[in-house]
């Protein structure tokens, strides 16, 4: 089943996920090269694609899991998680519809 995991920044996040973002990329390859991953991507600060030091204030990432406990397990173990990131981060059985 799909899972949508979004979690929400701490103010003034920049620094910290450029420390993190290796590992956090690396770990959505890995579901990618799986076929687990149906999209993933930040939340721009401001309303255009390079937010530049405005950076992020959360992100968005949809993909398989075996259940929801797997869900959770996976996103408690993100680098954004352990690298204080996120502020806080929700799980949610997605649906998708359209495409």
């Amino acid at each position: 089943m799909l899972y949508a995991i979004i979690g929400i920044d701490v103010p003034d996040s920049l620094a910290r996920r450029a420390a993190a973002r290796p590992a956090h990329v690396l770990r959505l390859e890995a579901l990618r090269n799986e076929g687990r991953l149906l999209l993933a991507g930040p939340f721009p600060a401001i309303d255009g694609t390079d937010p530049g030091p405005a950076g992020y204030t959360g992100s968005l990432i949809v993909a398989e899991f075996a259940d929801l406990a797997a869900a959770r397990a996976w996103a408690d173990a993100d680098p954004y998680v352990t690298g204080g990131v996120y502020a806080s981060v929700s799980v949610r059985p997605f649906r998708q519809t359209l495409p």
